[in-house]
């Protein structure tokens, strides 16, 4: 425990006399740990985190998505005079306009009307999101499977900060806020990363240890979860005398597989960990690991989550000065990749930080704290696991066409993060888009029919342009078709794929549809497909 005055709140039984023959006597109630955290403090605090994500923005930004920096100590970018907008902090800010306006009991409904007022979502999931919300389509599923190709992405980590510091001391609410509020633009990894970032930022303004921080932000998360899972891997492996080097690529070997894209929830939200593990609350430090972990990550991203923590657990002091004094305590710019900013940004930093103060008193009393004017009491809370939220791809079925099994199917990452990738699995409307996570053995939907009289199977087959994949479709052990599809066009290509049964009439058959994507000769692409019956 560090800085803030702790007060110690025990529940004690009465005062009784006890006799050799008395029953014993009961134990004291757990010790209630309480938080005291003046208002100067906070509002310290709460500015170095907005602070800090700016100027860490600025460095890990030369790295994203671009190879890693190898030199032993990074140099820190120079500010324009501003902090130019930027997402890793502008979907915070949205949400604090929202919590002004909605009040303190948002729904992630009302956060979407704000997202929708401010045109706020650039690039990734937030870009889907936003796209849905100009369809209809509501939160919570703007940021659902079913909906949000991108459900799985860094979107809701990096927007998950301001949950944090509205919750000081209070891990299980800050999660419990970022889940919920993160359902915006994600869903079970994705909004695990929000969990996690949050509950960290929550629980260094008491902790000051950065193991114990990372630890205990990562029970927040089910241990079935697979990012869950990568903390766990990270944490196993410091414990037993691994070094930055080393966890980071054991992150991007075994989860940088199942992950490709370069702006997933799980493995950046490991390189975080990792940072925040070693760097040992120094801000060179930190920075300097989230620079290095990896080539082709969301660098900007992690050094921001990352320095968050920091910034929570030792404020404005921590921060390099220099930088501190060129952003002019000024947030600037009218756009953010192919978005206009509704309204413009031209906003102090200063006053950012006041205006989440007054929201995150308010909070804080509605959990029960006290506030004498000067200082907050905050009721500690101990970390609780929260239920799973867990999605896998072969779960999009249930949506598409639940009498088919989808196997092997891979996350991809075309259309977040970095171009070129070469698919994606998601489901778009009545389109499934298939790319198989094993390349060598393909994606496969399979199911089994009992077939009429006189059977055939049915559908569209699409194909992305100057790409190609090879469809293979099996009735029992017979294969009864093998067709490249491929795009000549400049445009989507569908093509009508039907499959006479009549062999098997009146048979219970089993039905494998394969999309192989190692064509000699040809780009592999998405398969998409459309209408799949069997009549």
């Amino acid at each position: 425990m560090k800085n803030p005055t702790f007060l110690i709140c025990l529940s004690i039984l009465p005062s009784v006399f006890l006799h050799s023959h008395a029953p014993a006597q009961r134990e004291p109630a757990p010790a209630t740990q309480i938080l005291g955290l003046s208002h100067a403090e906070y509002l310290d605090r709460i500015q170095a985190v907005w602070t800090a994500q700016m100027i860490a923005q600025r460095t890990g930004g030369r790295f994203e998505h671009q190879p890693a920096s190898t030199l032993s100590i990074t140099p820190l970018s120079h500010l324009p005079g501003y902090a130019p907008v930027d997402d890793d902090y502008y979907y915070e800010m949205v949400a604090i306009r929202a919590f002004e306006k909605y009040g303190i009991g948002l729904t992630v409904q009302q956060l979407g009307q704000q997202w929708l007022e401010n045109n706020a979502g650039s690039w990734g999931s937030s870009e889907q999101a936003l796209l849905l919300l100009k369809r209809g389509i509501k939160p919570p599923d703007t940021g659902h499977p079913r909906y949000n190709k991108l459900w799985w992405t860094i979107g809701p980590q990096f927007s998950s900060d301001v949950y944090g510091i509205l919750n000081p001391g209070m891990p299980n609410a800050a999660a419990k806020m970022a889940r919920q509020l993160g359902h915006i633009n994600g869903y079970a990894e994705g909004t695990d990363g929000a969990v996690f970032v949050s509950g960290m930022i929550s629980i260094a303004f008491v902790e000051e240890d950065p193991h114990a921080i990372v630890r205990k932000a990562a029970t927040l998360i089910h241990p079935e979860s697979p990012y869950r899972k990568c903390l766990d891997m990270i944490i196993a492996m410091a414990d037993t005398g691994s070094g930055p080097d080393q966890i980071f690529r054991a992150i991007d070997e075994r989860w940088g597989i199942e992950y490709p894209a370069t702006n997933n929830a799980v493995v950046n939200g490991g390189f975080v960990a990792v940072s925040v593990w070693f760097g040992g609350g120094d801000f060179q430090k930190t920075i300097q690991l989230a620079a290095h972990a990896a080539d082709f990550a969301d660098a900007d991203c992690n050094a921001a989550n990352s320095e968050s923590v920091v910034a929570a657990m030792h404020g404005m002091k921590a921060l390099p000065p220099e930088q501190v004094a060129e952003l002019h305590d000024r947030i600037m710019g009218g756009e953010m990749g192919p978005l206009r900013l509704t309204p413009p940004v031209d906003e102090s930093i200063t006053e950012l930080a006041r205006r989440t103060e007054r929201l995150g008193l308010a909070i804080a009393a509605a959990q029960g704290a006290s506030d004498d004017g000067n200082t907050l009491r905050i009721s500690l809370q101990e970390p609780t696991t929260q239920p799973a939220e867990l999605f896998r791809l072969a779960d999009l079925m249930q949506y598409w066409n639940p009498d088919w099994t989808l196997e092997r199917a891979g996350f991809g990452g075309a259309g977040g993060g970095m171009l070129g990738i070469r698919g994606i699995t998601y489901l778009d409307g009545d389109v499934l888009s298939t790319y198989p996570r094993d390349e060598v053995r393909g994606a496969l939907l399979r199911r089994t029919a009992n077939l009429g009289k006189e059977p055939a199977l049915k559908f569209k087959a699409g194909v992305d342009p100057g790409r190609a994949w090879q469809l293979q479709i099996y009735v029992n052990d017979d294969k009864v078709l093998d067709k490249l599809i491929e795009g000549r066009s400049e445009t989507q290509e569908w093509r009508d794929i039907e499959v006479d049964l009549t062999k098997y009439a009146n048979q219970e058959v089993v039905l494998r549809l394969y999309q192989r994507v190692l064509i000699p000769h040809h780009e592999a692409g998405n398969a998409y497909w459309r209408g799949l019956a069997v009549n």
